[in-house]
């Protein structure tokens, strides 16, 4: 029993850094566009040779 005067304050902790996250994430703009990176995969990049990747 008293293993729980432990686990919950550090669960509690553990929710508020994910909370904090999670906003931090929302604010720099993570967010902004779930669309475009995943048609972005289809397609070519217009340019792209061997020479450009060393």
């Amino acid at each position: 029993m008293s293993g729980l005067l432990y686990l919950i304050p550090v669960a509690l902790c553990l929710g508020l850094v994910g909370l904090v996250g999670f906003l931090w994430s929302l604010r720099t703009g993570q967010f902004d566009d779930l669309d475009g990176a995943a048609t972005r995969i289809l397609f070519d990049d217009v340019g792209y040779t061997k020479e450009t990747e060393r």
